[in-house]
């Protein structure tokens, strides 16, 4: 697996000890708040399992975050193929943090360098990134990192109950000329 690095923070394989912080993020229903139902240890380990094999799969995917000076896990971030219920296609970014973590630039940082990868290691032409449109930190990603919206490209997500979490945004950017 691809390790990838920024000035703070390394995007790494997951480790045995991601676990427990992981599914506390899961059960924490802030950082929840935009993703829907919280998730029990059992569901917050199944997804760590599934995320390996398709990096494993693909070559890419979701990295664990961890803060490079103090080793420490925070989150995720890295790409994924879009669901094939959603009505459009492509390659998307993500990540979410834990609380502690919010409001340190972690999640623009890992990003860039996300995208970064997505750009010139697997040659992608556009990544996309979609949230619900009340997510207002993400989107305020979105766009430091270079990513546009196009309020006709803006759905509502067929898998999300009615309420908050149904309407989306969907937020793009493309690759730039090579240098």
């Amino acid at each position: 697996m691809t390790e990838l690095h920024t000035d703070r923070l390394t995007l790494r394989a997951w480790h045995d000890s991601d676990l427990e912080p992981w599914a506390s993020m899961n059960a924490d229903p802030e950082v929840r708040e935009h993703l829907g139902d919280l998730l029990t240890r059992e569901q917050s380990d199944a997804s760590v399992a599934r995320f390996q094999a398709e990096f494993d799969r693909r070559g890419y995917g979701w990295w664990a975050v961890e803060v490079q000076a103090t080793g420490e896990f925070i989150g995720f971030a890295g790409l994924d193929q879009v669901d094939d219920d959603m009505p459009f296609t492509g390659v998307e970014i993500g990540w979410r943090l834990a609380r502690p973590a919010w409001g340190q630039g972690y999640a623009t940082e890992a990003a860039r360098t996300v995208l970064a990868y997505g750009f010139e290691a697997l040659d992608l032409p556009e990544i996309l990134a979609v949230t619900t449109a009340v997510n207002l930190r993400s989107q305020a990603v979105m766009r430091r990192i270079g990513m546009t919206r196009n309020p006709a490209d803006d759905f509502d997500d067929p898998t999300a109950p009615e309420g908050p979490l149904r309407s989306n945004v969907l937020y793009r950017i493309r690759r730039g000329p090579r240098m």
